[in-house]
């Protein structure tokens, strides 16, 4: 049996992995990174990218499809296959990218294999090779889960790690789950040309407040049916998926399952470790220390599942890798404004503070996308931004949307957001014309209107000019 021995072990190569052996090793530590096959990040591989470039190819032909409103004649035929080829060929360069950066670690820090604890901070692979740390960081990230009822239909069923590698573009999708994955990939196929119907036995669209959600629902609605608050009953109908809800049932080539991604801990063993685990098998994880209960082991990114999001991993892996470095001696980490964003067509956001609607210490202006100028001049007139500010002096704390570059303005609120801005004093910046920038000004005039400490004046009151 061999037996290696090193500061900090990180477990997972992801982006949360990573960022932690860099911070680690930059910290001093001696650092082994363990992975299976290090193939490249969710994002590069399965996740953020992929589903961009198919994101992009349908934007292009709806943009087509509508060339007609402004008085334009076109027409488009979508090659499957071409499509699927363009995805791979880009999605196969940002992985290896990724794999490039891997392979300019210092030598002797990348450990092929499946690693499980034999104790708090001892590790042991399938080759019988012993690793002792000092610490540990688990970055295992997260796996598509596959409810009991599709397992049957499994050769029918799709994930984000199996939909990017059809060659062509299946007829008909049924899309489980109406978070951000299943409604960015449900629309990017029905703009592709498949029919496309989407399911979620919840209320809400990409983890949107009511109010935003009943904005976005219609326009989505626009490309393909949306049915909340339904659990559809599948089942095999010769090579097609049926699913079955509310007395109806829908035929389908395929069934692509975007309902939660649970943590990737099977084969961990952390029950080994000694820490008292919930019925999942999860460790408690302190949210800003990283650390999992009062071991030198520490969680980062998808694996612990307080924000799996790309931006919130690497910023986790960073923070866990200087922890374990540094143990016992912990800091916690520093903390950015909380930003989702969806990618569909309008994109959706939430960004810092979404208040509860009982909560009387934040107010909240309103602005509709509907009637707003810019949007209606390209044709993207609908959805709504509701910002959100503390009452006593109106200090912007979050927001919730979905309106046309939405990705951008989410951005824009997050910025003003970290840097304490009022309403009156985000106002008072330059708001050029005409912009879809520019909507959002009713909003804190809302606010405004609402707070302890109104605008004695404004040079905007009212309308905005041109409208």
């Amino acid at each position: 049996m061999t037996t290696r021995s090193c500061d900090v072990a990180v477990i997972g190569a992801g982006t949360a992995g990573l960022a932690a052996e860099r911070a680690a090793r930059h910290a001093g530590a001696s650092t082994l990174l363990i992975d299976p096959d290090f193939a490249g990040t969710t994002c590069a591989t399965v996740g953020c990218m992929p589903s961009k470039l198919l994101i992009a190819a349908a934007h292009a032909n709806h943009g087509i499809a509508r060339a007609g409103e402004f008085g334009i004649e076109a027409s488009g035929r979508v090659d499957g296959p071409a499509v699927m080829t363009r995805l791979r060929k880009w999605r196969d360069t940002f992985a290896q990218g990724v794999r490039d950066n891997i392979a300019r670690l210092p030598e002797g820090v990348c450990i092929t294999g499946r690693a499980r604890f034999a104790g708090p901070s001892v590790l042991e692979l399938e080759d019988g090779t012993r690793i002792e740390a000092g610490a540990v960081v688990v970055a295992t990230g997260s796996a598509a889960a596959i409810p009991g009822p599709f397992k049957a239909l499994e050769d029918l069923v799709l994930t984000n790690r199996s939909v990017f590698e059809l060659e062509d573009l299946p007829e008909s999708v049924g899309v489980i789950g109406a978070g951000p994955v299943g409604v960015e990939l449900a629309q990017a196929l029905a703009r592709l040309g498949v029919r496309v119907s989407l399911y979620d036995s919840g209320d809400s669209i990409a983890k949107l407040p009511e109010e935003t959600t009943e904005a976005l629902k219609p326009l989505l609605e626009q490309d393909f049916p949306v049915h909340l608050g339904t659990t559809p009953e599948p089942s095999r109908e010769g090579d097609m998926v049926v699913l079955s809800h509310d007395g109806t049932s829908e035929r389908f080539d395929r069934v692509l399952l975007a309902a939660g991604r649970p943590p990737s801990l099977e084969g961990l063993d952390l029950a080994a470790t000694g820490l008292e685990l919930d019925d999942h098998g999860m460790p408690e994880v302190n949210a800003e220390t990283l650390q999992c209960g009062d071991l030198p082991i520490f969680m980062a990114g998808d694996a612990n599942a307080i924000a799996p999001l790309l931006h919130e991993a690497s910023d986790e892996g960073a923070a866990a890798g200087r922890n374990a470095a540094a143990h016992p001696d912990l800091k916690a980490r520093e903390t950015q404004v909380p930003l989702a964003i969806t990618f569909t067509d309008p994109s959706a956001a939430t960004i810092g503070t979404i208040p509860d609607p009982e909560d009387q210490s934040l107010v909240t202006g309103r602005a509709d996308y509907a009637d707003q100028g810019r949007a209606k001049v390209e044709a993207r007139a609908g959805g709504l931004v509701r910002i959100h500010a503390k009452a006593s002096d109106g200090t912007l704390m979050g927001a919730d949307l979905c309106l046309p570059e939405g990705e951008h303005l989410a951005h824009l609120l997050a910025w003003t957001i970290a840097s304490g801005k009022t309403a009156s004093e985000v106002l008072d910046l330059p708001f050029y014309h005409p912009t879809l920038e520019e909507g959002l000004q009713a909003a804190l005039r809302e606010i405004c209107r609402k707070t302890a400490a109104p605008r004695p004046w404004s040079r905007d009151e009212g309308p905005t000019p041109g409208f």
